[in-house]
Formats: C-alpha cells, sequence, structure tokens
C-alpha cells in the first residue's frame, strides 16, 4: 500500500524561504554569539541573564527557567554550573520544596548583563532588525507568533 504523497512536498517557493529562513537564524546565531564573545559569554548564556534579571527577585525555579529558555534541560544544568563557577549566578535550596533548586542572579551578573546588553542589541539591530522592512518585520513577527501559538 503506497501513502499519498501529493501535498506533501514543499512547492520550489516554500522551499526556499524555508531554507533561506535555517539559513538566516544560523547566521544570526554566530553574529550574536561573536558580538558577546567579549564579555565571555555565549548566546545561551545571555538569554539566562536576561531571564533572571526579568524575573522576581531576579531568581526562578531551575524547572521555571527551563520553560524560559531554548535549552534541554541537561543543557541548562550544564550551562548553568558554567555560570556558577563565573560566579554570574548561585543557586539555592528551593525553601518551599527540598527538591527544589532557585537560580539567583548574582551583582556581578547583573553587571555583565548591562555591560554586555547595549551590544547585543546593538547586534541584533545590526544583523536583523533594521535590514528588514518594517512590513516584512511585522509579518515575521504574525509568522512567528502564529507558529509559537500553534506549537501550544
Amino acid at each position: 500500500m503506497e501513502s499519498d504523497t501529493r501535498g506533501l512536498w514543499l512547492t520550489a517557493d516554500q522551499q526556499s524561504v524555508w531554507r533561506a529562513f535555517l539559513a538566516a537564524v544560523a547566521v544570526i546565531d554566530d553574529r550574536l554569539d561573536a558580538a558577546l564573545r567579549p564579555y565571555d559569554l555565549d548566546l545561551g548564556e545571555y538569554e539566562i541573564l536576561v531571564k533572571l534579571s526579568e524575573a522576581e527577585d531576579r531568581r526562578l525555579r531551575m524547572s521555571d527557567l527551563a520553560l524560559r529558555v531554548r535549552q534541554s534541560r541537561s543543557r541548562l544544568t550544564h550551562t548553568v554550573a558554567r555560570m556558577e563557577k563565573k560566579e554570574l549566578i548561585q543557586r539555592l535550596p528551593c525553601p518551599e520544596d527540598r527538591r527544589g533548586v532557585i537560580a539567583a542572579l548574582t551583582r556581578k551578573g547583573f553587571k555583565l548583563l548591562e555591560a554586555a546588553a547595549p551590544t547585543h542589541v546593538r547586534s541584533v539591530r545590526d544583523i536583523f532588525v533594521d535590514r528588514v522592512d518594517p512590513h516584512d518585520f511585522a509579518a515575521l513577527g504574525r509568522a512567528m507568533r502564529a507558529v509559537l501559538e500553534a506549537a501550544g
């Protein structure tokens, strides 16, 4: 029994857009990582600093942090351990739950975030925001929100 694959394959235009999207994401990630290198940070570490800085008391349970970042739980654990060695984050026991662990942004981590943020924002503008027509930028935002909404 042969499955019906008509309609499954991407059109040439769809495939071109999809491949351009994948290539652009890789270029953006590489450039943003490179811009953060002088601060001894990578994009994943920067994202963790941002999420913690935005949280109440600049701390989150590790399980909540895992839901907010683009990293697997095991990678997050390794990244946080590395950041803890650099004294950017401190892991603390959760007062409400003995098994829980809190990731807390240290003063040093916050100062590093304040120092790196202008460079990061300039990089985001240079590689992405200022390169895209405002109408296309708005359309891309709608498209990405639709993808996120469908993913649940």
